[in-house]
């Protein structure tokens, strides 16, 4: 013990004399140990503590303190009382003591002994005794830590101080200046009063010493490691004003006199505090200052400069209409809501007379937020304003005063709320429902483009009211809807038809069933046009294809549209559609698939009827006879519109059922199975997957128009969710390989190398995987490094298989795409494998992507960057001249698809190669490059200021580029150089200004502008005024 006692006064001695700081660790570890408890630490302490030197009482205090805050002490609840007792007293110490005094007392106010009745205690000395604003700011930050520790463990002890504890916080923070303890002071404000503390007579001081900081206005300094954002303070500001209705006296004054102010800044930070305030006020609180805020909100409106302002005061104007809705009426009590609408009314109502005066929007946007607040006040506007403006669009024949009447009456219509659930009250509009009916399908009859579009739209308002529109009202909307899609040619109005139609037949389907898709089918298949009328026929069919796809939401109705549908593709086949209606007829299929609910219904109507007709349709198109053209249902353009169809099916209808659809593809593909297939008249034993044998030249025809079918396949079984296994995977791998290396038609083999490839990425992980990868692997090589007449096959293969790997973080895609790498130099493939790491970057529209349920890692381009970039640089470095174009292009298809703060980050390494790459011949290499190099620029790097002048001059010559973008991308980026320093760039000023004069004459338009953007920066450059 001797020993001890010793090594404790040797810590003590050093710590306080020899100004040791890291004998205070020490200390704390002799305290965990057992060596000394921390009493004996104090008295050991005793000379210091009492020392008549304050910088040796503070040292001695700061020991015993950093030994508490290391928080390896357990301490009992007799040590605390007598460690409180002692902090508290050296408060009443010498100035010097009270920063470690201060870190003392937050440690214990960790400590889970500390003794009833101590937080009082604590408080009512450290209120008493320092001026926490003196501080500096560290030891203001441990006065706050220190209340919110204690309101988190001891709020019931800290209520009992009642109004004191809020006045002894608002002097603490009382002129608070630092962002990061005011953060900390805000949330202990917000606390107080979300808590229930007793605030007293001291809620207006409160809110004074608060409020003073509104608005915030607080920009972080750059590279700011705290991390402390404008908006951070402002949402827990906000959070304290907002807190009670005890501050609405105070607050609502404060909000109107910044409203008042010309700062926009303080207009929105006001108005957004006025919504967040509102949804917790009474309508009580408000009475006071009704007419101060309406006259505010309707200012902001009325005379905006912003479109952020006036958002902001609209959804105010919600919230406080909506705090008024909740007032509760009774016989005793003043209607509150319906007073402030007489006055938003009487304001307002005038306006919307004169429909052809600007004033009527804002006008009509306050009645439409007063309307969308509150079912009561839906009431009150509807009753008031809608009678009015359909006696006026039936009075008025302007056709401008017309549509501005119809869009205002649907954005009221729009807003207007639900009515709650009384059996007695059918709704606001009920009572309006004949007018606003009669004026939408009077509307509809007109024969002016922009009635209609307007009518559409109001149409589809009212429909969206729950239980407004009659079976009779829907079955005439449907009427309407149908004659615009089959007589109007005006693409405006068919888009508006299409999409109003599709509002009604979810909420109505039955209508569409029986009304619009019969007359649709029938106009699209008759026959005998004349030769003038061919093209307005293909429009009309192109219209009722978007519609058949666009109301088909409902399952009744997707069993009523899909025939249709499936009935052209038939036609297809005999010449009855051309390929572009085939086309849409798939992407209308798609569509449906995408929208429709996911339910048993619509996945059995997909997947048991219309992929096995799609199946058939395109199978009997393939294997007409010799010689025949095979009509539209065997091109390229159509089956890359089937498979889409199929693959959303399967990735989002029923994984069941697509597990099931799946399996049938695989026996179709595999061993000839037609079984499933409907119209069934197909030879038994189809090889879909056998390639034939190039030295017999038999039938090759055929044997391209079976072999491309593939991508059907694709579609079916690479699309399904991970947790849906595959059948017979390992012998579809095997003859996917065998296909994809030795197959001949170049959409056939891609597509069974883009199968093999979305397959391998959904493959568990292990050794059969690993072994798969190696064997293809290996074929890949062999081919590649032989003069095989099949090396494209090969590449093809290798570039997919990479991806596919790539995606899912495997580790053997370094290998495969290091054989990318390779061949940058290869004289035939160079320029395919460059072209091949966009591929590798980009989204794959139909397999490998996330909606296909395939295995993507988070940034994995970035990873793919991180590893790679140094490669592209060796190889660069290493080429030949002539290969050199190939590893720019490569490196600029690799960055162009790297997120922008990434390239910002990563671009000064390879500076050098990109403004290589800006000499490259290629269009697309120098327009990825421009685009890569111009958020570089906007924030430069050091290296990019010393190749200044390589810059200047490669930019310079591209603004006379051949290519349109080219010169548009190389006078932006010139423009952003204008932007650095001037001493960097006045330089540059006569030549640049030199250069930009033949863009000024260029015959594009959008080039001139650039151009004279560009000079008219580089011209203020060092002029008097200028920059």
């Amino acid at each position: 013990m001797a020993a001890d006692g010793a090594l404790l006064l040797s810590l003590v001695e050093e710590f306080v004399s020899g100004l040791q700081d890291s004998k205070a660790k020490d200390a704390a570890k002799g305290v965990k140990d057992g060596a000394f408890t921390v009493l004996q630490l104090v008295e050991a302490l005793g000379p210091s503590l009492t020392s008549s030197q304050p910088q040796t009482r503070a040292r001695g205090v700061q020991l015993l303190s950093e030994v508490l805050q290391d928080g390896r002490a357990e301490l009992s609840q007799k040590e605390v009382e007598v460690l409180m007792a002692f902090y508290q007293n050296r408060l009443k110490d010498h100035h010097v003591t009270t920063p470690p005094v201060l870190r003392g007392l937050l440690a214990l106010t960790k400590c889970a002994a500390l003794p009833p009745g101590s937080a009082v205690s604590m408080l009512r000395s450290l209120f008493q005794d320092v001026h926490v604003q003196s501080l500096m700011l560290a030891e203001r930050a441990c006065v706050y830590n220190m209340l919110t520790n204690l309101m988190e463990t001891r709020e019931a002890e800290l209520k009992s101080l009642g109004a004191d504890f809020v006045f002894g916080f608002v002097q603490s923070m009382d002129g608070e200046r630092d962002p990061r303890n005011l953060l900390l002071a805000f949330r202990i404000a917000r606390n107080l009063i979300v808590q229930g503390y007793d605030l007293g007579k001291f809620a207006e001081e409160l809110f004074e010493v608060t409020s003073c900081y509104f608005p915030i206005d607080f920009t972080p300094p750059p590279n700011d490691p705290h991390g402390i954002t404008k908006e951070e303070l402002v949402q827990a500001l906000r959070a304290v004003l907002t807190g009670t209705p005890k501050f609405a006296e105070f607050l609502f004054p404060l909000l109107i006199e910044k409203l008042d102010s010309e700062v926009q800044s303080a207009k929105l930070d006001a108005l957004q505090t006025l919504n967040a305030c509102l949804s917790r006020f009474e309508h009580k609180d408000t009475a006071e200052f009704l007419q101060g805020l309406w006259s505010s909100l309707r200012r902001e409106v009325f005379q905006t400069s912003s479109e952020k302002i006036e958002s902001a005061a609209l959804a105010a104007l919600a919230a406080l209409t909506s705090c008024l809705s909740r007032s509760v009426l009774s016989s005793e009590s003043e209607d509150v809501l319906g007073r402030f609408l007489e006055v938003v009314l009487r304001d307002c109502e005038h306006h919307l007379r004169e429909p052809d005066l600007k004033l009527v929007w804002p006008a009509a946007k306050l009645l439409q937020a007063c309307c969308g607040a509150s079912y009561r006040a839906s009431r009150v506007i509807t009753a008031a304003v809608l009678p009015s403006l359909t006696e006026q669009y039936n009075g008025k024949t302007q056709c401008s005063q017309r549509r501005t009447l119809l869009e205002v009456l649907q954005r009221l219509v729009q807003s207007v709320k639900s009515s709650p659930s009384t059996e007695d009250d059918d709704g606001a509009l009920s009572a309006h429902r004949a007018d606003l009916c009669g004026v939408a399908f009077s509307a509809l009859s007109e024969s002016d483009g922009s009635l209609q579009i307007a009518a559409t739209a109001l149409l589809a308002s009212l429909a969206q009211q729950t239980g407004l529109l009659l079976e009779s009202d829907v079955q005439l909307a449907a009427d309407h809807l149908t004659r615009l899609l089959l007589t109007e040619d005006d693409g405006r109005v068919s888009v508006a038809v299409v999409e109003c139609a599709g509002v009604l037949a979810e909420l109505h389907p039955a209508a569409f069933v029986t009304r619009l898709i019969p007359r649709l089918k029938e106009e699209m298949f008759s026959d005998g046009r004349e030769a003038p009328q061919q093209h307005s026929h293909h429009a009309l069919r192109r219209r009722c294809l978007s519609a058949l796809a666009a109301v088909s939401t409902q399952p009744s109705v997707v069993q009523a549209s899909t025939p249709v549908l499936l009935e052209v593709l038939k036609s297809a086949l005999t010449g009855g559609f051309s390929l572009e209606e085939a086309v849409l007829a798939c992407r209308s299929l798609q569509r449906i698939a995408e929208r429709v609910q996911d339910t048993e219904e619509a996945g059995t109507c997909f997947h048991d009827v219309i992929i096995p007709r799609l199946l058939s349709l395109v199978l009997k198109a393939a294997l007409q006879e010799e010689g025949s053209s095979g009509g539209p249902l065997v091109q390229e353009d159509f089956l890359s519109a089937v498979v889409p169809v199929i693959s959303t099916s399967c990735s989002r209808l029923q994984p069941t059922l697509a597990a099931r659809t799946a399996s049938r593809a695989i026996s179709l593909f595999l061993d000839g199975d037609v079984s499933f297939l409907p119209e069934n008249s197909f030879p038994s034993h189809l090889q879909l997957l056998q390639v034939e044998d190039p030295r017999l030249q038999k039938q090759p025809e055929v044997s391209w128009r079976r072999s491309q079918l593939v991508c059907l396949l694709m579609g079916c079984v690479c699309s399904l969710p991970r947790g849906v296994e595959v059948p017979r995977t390992e012998e579809l791998l095997s003859r996917l390989e065998e296909m994809s290396c030795t197959c001949r038609h170049p959409p056939s083999y891609t597509a069974a190398a883009k199968c093999f490839a979305g397959l391998v990425n959904k493959s568990p992980e292990g050794d059969a995987l690993d072994g798969l990868i190696q064997r293809t692997r290996r074929r890949i090589c062999g081919e590649l490094d032989s003069s095989s007449p099949l090396r494209m096959q090969a590449f093809t293969l290798l570039v997919w298989v990479a991806k596919a790997l790539l995606l899912r973080y495997h580790p053997l895609s370094a290998a495969l795409t290091d054989q990318l790498f390779s061949l940058l130099d290869d004289a035939d493939l160079g320029a395919p494998a460059a072209d091949a790491f966009l591929l590798l970057m980009s989204d794959s529209p139909d397999v490998l992507n996330r909606g296909c349920h395939a295995d993507v890692r988070l940034m994995y381009r970035q990873r793919f960057f991180s590893e790679n970039s140094a490669k592209l640089v060796q190889g660069f470095n290493a080429a030949p001249q002539e290969k050199k174009p190939n590893y720019l292009k490569a490196l600029s298809n690799i960055v162009n698809k790297l997120p922008k703060q990434v390239q910002v980050a990563e671009l000064p390494a390879l500076l050098s190669l990109l403004l290589e790459a800006l000499t490259c011949p290629d269009q697309g290499v120098q327009l990825s490059t421009l685009s890569c190099l111009e958020p570089v620029i906007a924030s430069p790097p050091p290296v990019l200021l010393q190749q200044l002048e390589a810059v200047v001059g490669r930019l310079l010559a591209l603004v006379c580029s051949p290519a349109m973008e080219v010169r548009m991308s190389s006078l932006r980026c010139v423009r952003a150089l204008s932007l650095l320093p001037t001493h960097q760039v006045l330089p540059f000023r006569a030549r640049v200004l030199r250069a930009l004069a033949p863009p000024l004459d260029d015959r594009k338009r959008l080039v001139r502008r650039e151009a004279v953007q560009a000079r008219g920066e580089w011209f203020l450059i060092g002029s008097p005024g200028g920059r």
